[in-house]
């Protein structure tokens, strides 16, 4: 197996998976959702809200605000798993304000500074003249199969790596070139032929096909060979999300072939 790294930012992480298979391309996809710990406010105290937001919206906008989940935030957290989760105390959120003013997820004030929202900006609630808002909050670690709040990835997808081809025993059809909507077909009349621009951002949508009035285009995909894309919401960085996801699976297959070995039993 091959992977390349076709562009990586704070954010957002894109590369070419070679010779693998649906399988496990599309078990790593779920790994990242779902398996990967990340930290959100989990219980909320409203001790005085005069706000029009009802207290379960309120609660919920926090729940979904972004905070700060590397590897270094999260050590020594309790983990879902462990015996003393239940017990353990999070990374405590205070927060107190009053009107007239938009409250944005700066103003919640962290125990850790090293746990705090992702973006400043986040409008939480519009406080009208004279009306407070008092809360206090608890952060804790969990996974995006339990709630949407603790999944890192915002985008998480991958799709089998395109394929074109050209049937060289027809006339060349340039309009099948105009009706991409991505514009990666280009035109070359004078050397009479069709480029391919970008082949890796075609969508496999097929449209120049259909265009084509004499089957002069094919498009398909190389059945191993993928383009993966991890985004997410600036918790953590997607390289991280991504090892971490392998982790996650490289320890599954080993209890399994722990479980195979000791005859079935647990």
């Amino acid at each position: 197996m091959e992977i390349e790294i076709r562009s990586q930012t704070d954010d957002e992480i894109v590369f070419v998976v070679r010779d693998a298979e649906v399988p496990f391309v599309n078990a790593i996809r779920r790994c990242a959702m779902v398996n990967v710990p990340k930290i959100a406010i989990e219980n909320v105290n409203i001790i005085r809200n005069d706000s029009a937001m009802f207290n379960e919206v309120l609660a919920h906008r926090l729940g979904l605000t972004p905070l700060v989940s590397n590897m270094d935030a999260i050590e020594g957290m309790a983990l879902p798993e462990d015996d003393d989760y239940e017990e353990s105390q999070g990374v405590m959120f205070s927060l107190y304000e009053e009107g007239p003013k938009v409250v944005y997820s700066k103003d919640l004030i962290s125990s850790d500074s090293k746990i705090k929202p992702v973006y400043d900006t986040i409008p939480l609630v519009k406080l009208k003249e004279g009306e407070v808002l008092k809360i206090e909050a608890e952060a804790k670690v969990g996974y995006g199969k339990e709630h949407a709040k603790w999944m890192p990835t915002t985008v998480c997808a991958y799709k089998q790596y395109p394929e074109i081809t050209f049937n060289e025993d027809v006339d060349i059809d340039y309009d099948c070139a105009d009706a991409c909507p991505r514009g990666i077909l280009k035109s070359d009349k004078r050397s009479k032929k069709i480029k391919v621009l970008d082949i890796e951002n075609c969508s496999m949508c097929k449209s120049c096909v259909r265009a084509s009035v004499n089957n002069y285009i094919n498009v398909g995909y190389h059945e191993n060979d993928f383009i993966f894309r991890i985004e997410t919401d600036g918790s953590m960085p997607p390289k991280e999300v991504l090892l971490k996801a392998c982790d996650e699976l490289g320890e599954k297959a080993e209890k399994f072939i722990r479980f195979s070995e000791e005859g079935g039993s647990n």
